[in-house]
């Protein structure tokens, strides 16, 4: 039997993929008007910075559409030394953080790199959280996007139903038409990892930046020698021009705190919090669908250049 609540997630997870398939690659230029020739370095760190994305997420589909729609060139333009990466799109944090520990190491023993800065959007973030527990000495920093750090009633409804094989099979698709076809999918084991109890027993095991107790801002800035960072947006629909946001006004009516529509602004705070309250959902935080936020918000895509420049003040 088909649980319905699971059922829904899985529906969310797939409307909100087909969103991100119509959504183009943002370039930015940062151009020198004046000719004095100097050379913007605003997002230059010592270390190289890893996008890790999140459930039902990827590098680039089709080679061209970006889940960090627009970032990695903003960050690239200005100094940094970025690398996008992709783990399975649904499975355990467990797994993916394998899978991303790999990639670093291999990225690492490429580019003579010592050290990486993290950036986690969503389950990107436990992913990431997960490679500073076991490989410590390989990370400089992590920071959390919308991150599911305590969990969500979202993946609370959808617990203890059957529907990995379609589930499966979906995001199976998904890391397919992103150019990758051995990569495991478990829906079930993600939708663990995504719970309420599955993200304390979590914390338990990784506990660095979390805070003594869910939505307090006590969350340490620092752990093992790895700073720890946290960003994210309580709002639901931003933008009327964008069919993700209707999805995610159904999702959030699983949520009784503010949220983005999948996570609760609670859940997403780690370490230095620097704020969850940002006029942004869930895919607005990577500048999905469109790079259509709100009028008034803030520049999804400046968030991680500002990142960036706050990890080259830190030394990072």
């Amino acid at each position: 039997m088909i649980n319905y609540k699971k059922s829904r997630l899985a529906l969310a997870a797939g409307a909100l993929t087909a969103g991100l398939v119509m959504a183009q690659p943002a370039a930015a230029f940062w151009t020198d008007w004046f000719g004095g020739g100097e050379v913007d370095n605003y997002t230059e760190t010592q270390h190289p910075i890893v996008l890790v994305h999140g459930l039902s997420g990827f590098d680039e589909l089709f080679g061209f559409i970006e889940y960090f729609n627009g970032v990695p060139s903003a960050l690239t333009d200005s100094g940094a030394e970025v690398l996008v990466v992709q783990v399975s799109a649904s499975n355990s944090t467990e797994v993916r953080g394998e899978q991303l520990l790999a990639q670093i190491e291999d990225y690492m023993a490429a580019t003579g790199a010592s050290k990486v800065n993290l950036i986690g959007h969503s389950h990107g973030s436990p992913t990431a959280r997960y490679v500073a527990g076991v490989a410590p000495d390989k990370v400089a920093s992590v920071a959390s996007v919308g991150g599911v750090n305590w969990g969500t009633p979202v993946a609370d409804a959808a617990t203890g139903g059957e529907l990995d094989g379609l589930g499966d099979w979906f995001f199976g698709l998904v890391d397919y038409s992103s150019g990758n076809n051995d990569l495991p999918q478990d829906t079930n084991a993600a939708v663990a990892s995504l719970s309420t109890e599955g993200s304390i027993a979590f914390n338990q095991e990784f506990p660095g930046g979390v805070p003594s107790s869910y939505c307090a801002d006590d969350g340490a800035s620092e752990h093992n020698g790895i700073r720890y960072y946290s960003w994210g947006g309580d709002a639901v629909q931003t933008n009327g021009w964008d069919p993700s946001d209707y999805l995610l006004a159904l999702t959030a009516t699983m949520i009784d705190e503010p949220n983005d529509g999948l996570v609760p602004a609670c859940s997403m705070k780690l370490g230095e919090v620097i704020s969850v309250e940002y006029e942004h959902n869930h895919l607005d935080q990577i500048n999905q669908v469109l790079g259509l936020v709100g009028r008034n918000a803030a520049d999804p895509v400046d968030l991680y250049r500002q990142q960036a420049n706050r990890l080259q003040n830190a030394g990072l």
